[in-house]
């Protein structure tokens, strides 16, 4: 585990809901941090909940999209120790793929989601090069 620096980087996400006449939702975000990559996020969600969360998602991809656009590390390029060895690194690979599906139900969207071949390749793919003590407990999804 990484100490903790006392120098802090502080700011607000602010969330606004904004009802439609036709039951779906609006969900406003805005960032007063500095580096906030933009000023401010539209998105429309079927309810509340889907709305901060497509907003939400959508402020993350962009975070994302920086944090790997820093490292600037050169895709092909293998580190070699002195004896030639390559040196194994670790890296935060996270995977993000939408789609609208047009199913009879919801077990018909996910199955034919997921045996469609097709949501690695159309995935938006983020690699950030991680110390190997990180704590990072990726995301999976629980099937119970």
């Amino acid at each position: 585990m990484t100490d903790v620096n006392p120098d802090q980087i502080t700011g607000n996400i602010r969330i606004a809901l904004l009802p439609q006449d036709n039951g779906q939702y609006i969900c406003q975000l805005s960032s007063s941090l500095s580096d906030s990559p933009k000023e401010n996020i539209q998105c429309y969600g079927q309810t509340k909940e889907h709305a901060i969360a497509i907003a939400l998602e959508q402020l993350a991809d962009e975070y994302r999209r920086i944090a790997e656009e820093q490292q600037n590390i050169d895709w092909l390029t293998v580190e070699r120790s002195d004896s030639g060895e390559p040196i194994t690194k670790h890296y935060h690979v996270i995977l993000h793929y939408e789609r609208i599906a047009e199913e009879e139900s919801k077990f018909e969207a996910i199955h034919n989601t997921m045996m469609g071949n097709t949501v690695v390749e159309n995935a938006k793919i983020t690699v950030i090069e991680i110390d190997p003590e990180i704590s990072i407990d990726p995301l999976t999804r629980d099937w119970d």
